[in-house]
């Protein structure tokens, strides 16, 4: 299958449980590889043919900066459910990080895998 992948979205939002993380927005970085099948678009060279992945980073902006969540695991399934919206994609994986959040380390956070079973009623 094949993967379209936005690494590396930084965001500014309020993330963790903190009393000093709940009052400032801090540095939250995102990844979403996403599995389409991009022939159809490969074939007619349109855009409108697959994922605009300049729309699903300004939604996972969005999301990041205004959902105000006490996880980065709730985040990456929030950001989960955003991506697989679209029935095109068929699994997603979503990495959420945050930079400098734990002394010596460059970033923390969680990597989640989903596909459009996870979240059928």
């Amino acid at each position: 299958m094949d993967r379209i992948f936005i690494k590396d979205l930084v965001a500014r939002g309020i993330i963790g449980v903190n009393q000093w993380e709940r009052a400032v927005p801090q540095e939250i970085v995102i990844s979403l590889t996403m599995f389409v099948d991009t022939r159809s678009a490969a074939s007619s060279d349109n855009v409108g043919d697959t994922i605009n992945y300049s729309d699903v980073s300004k939604r996972a902006l969005h999301l990041a900066e205004t959902q105000k969540r006490l996880t980065v695991e709730s985040l990456a399934n929030d950001l989960a459910k955003m991506c697989l919206e679209d029935q095109r994609v068929t699994k997603v994986i979503v990495r959420v990080e945050k930079p400098g959040a734990v002394r010596f380390t460059k970033s923390v956070g969680v990597e989640i895998e989903r596909t459009q079973s996870d979240y059928q009623q």
